[in-house]
């Protein structure tokens, strides 16, 4: 097997100066407790039409989700879009 060896060309000269001079990048990522959606849900029956169900499950399948996640996710939108407007 032959194995060929990385050549870095960007590498600094001196690495450990380069760690200890570097800019600290303060972690801006939630903690993975805060990435559950923890929201309570309610189980409803409804009729959808078949092509709007057929365009989510065919989203959902290429994106690896559950195509009523999906479907969660664009109510949610548009009650956040217009929670806020006058009826």
């Amino acid at each position: 097997m032959n194995k060929r060896k990385p050549i870095y060309t960007e590498a600094p000269k001196n690495v450990s100066k380069a760690i200890s001079e570097g800019e600290i990048i303060v972690d801006f990522l939630p903690p993975p407790e805060e990435l559950i959606r923890k929201e309570p849900k309610v189980k409803i029956t409804i009729t959808l039409n078949s092509r709007s169900i057929d365009f989510f499950k065919k989203h959902a399948k290429k994106n690896n989700v559950k195509y009523q996640v999906m479907i969660n996710e664009v109510l949610d939108k548009y009650v956040q879009r217009y929670k806020n407007k006058v009826l």
